[in-house]
């Protein structure tokens, strides 16, 4: 109602940097695993749009092309169709054995640590007032547990904010590892390779700068190695050499939502997704 009013009432708190990130509204939701969510009030939310939508195409031209999270022409179905492409390759259209590493990080933004990303920040912003700005966004939020780490998961900002976080990560990969056939989407990542030892051996080798460098830990159940021909679960499908399957666990929460949400949206949202895999089973379920 009082809608310019606010609005130049925000413009003058940046003006003169009087501006104070406000409080998040906490609540949790189960997608599938309980994720705490943090949202924060529409001024603070206006603010980080502003922001985001000046600074994410500067940034996004620094990411190494096979970082897929949160970024325009890329998600999950591209994802999927590069893990593919790199499984054709490796494998040499199936006729040698394929090994897969797959990781996943721990708690992810809950560890991120305030002071390694605003130093990473400061390598390409000059700007005192944007640094200013985005230090108060960044010390906005903290983990229960521990001051200056975290960030939270409800604001936009954030996405882009561990990814400029991840990208010191990504570029190590490509360019200290000389990983070629890399993939990460947020804390998932694959690497392809004909040998599996050397695969085994880039564990400790990740874990190290990982800790050392970002103050991240490898979720300890969710490393392993395995063959392309047995199946690899990667972004809710389980994917083999020339197909995928829906993941059980996604197809039980999936047939669950559309019990208890019968609409035709909810429907053709998920039959859109299953176009993407082998799912012909299920479609014919849904569609009788």
């Amino acid at each position: 109602m009082r809608l310019m009013d606010n609005i130049f009432s925000l413009y003058n708190d940046l003006f003169h940097h009087t501006y104070k990130h406000g409080g998040y509204q906490a609540f949790k939701v189960n997608d599938p695993k309980t994720r705490d969510i943090h949202k924060a009030t529409v001024r603070d939310r206006l603010l980080h749009h502003a922001i985001y939508k000046k600074l994410y195409p500067f940034f996004d031209k620094i990411f190494i092309s096979d970082s897929f999270s949160c970024r325009l022409k890329k998600g999950t179905h591209k994802a999927i169709s590069r893990f593919r492409k790199f499984a054709y390759i490796v494998s040499k259209n199936n006729t040698e054995t394929c090994w897969i590493l797959k990781c996943d990080i721990k708690k992810f933004f809950a560890n991120i640590d305030h002071a390694i990303l605003f130093d990473m920040l400061k390598e390409y912003i000059s700007d005192e007032n944007v640094l200013w700005l985005l230090d108060e966004i960044i010390g906005s939020f903290n983990t229960k547990s521990k001051t200056g780490v975290g960030l939270p998961l409800g604001n936009l900002t954030s996405q882009l904010l561990v990814n400029i976080y991840m990208n010191k990560f990504d570029q190590f990969m490509k360019h200290k590892l000389k990983t070629k056939y890399y993939i990460r989407y947020a804390d998932d990542f694959v690497i392809f390779l004909e040998d599996k030892k050397h695969l085994e051996n880039q564990i400790l080798i990740i874990q190290e700068f990982l800790r050392k460098e970002l103050k991240l830990e490898l979720h300890p159940d969710k490393v392993f190695i395995k063959t392309l021909n047995s199946g690899v679960d990667f972004l809710g499908w389980v994917n083999f050499y020339n197909h995928r399957v829906l993941r059980t666990s996604s197809k039980k929460r999936m047939l669950k939502r559309i019990q208890e949400n019968p609409t035709s949206e909810t429907l053709n949202s998920y039959l859109g997704m299953l176009k993407h895999g082998n799912a012909w089973e299920i479609k014919a379920r849904l569609t009788m």
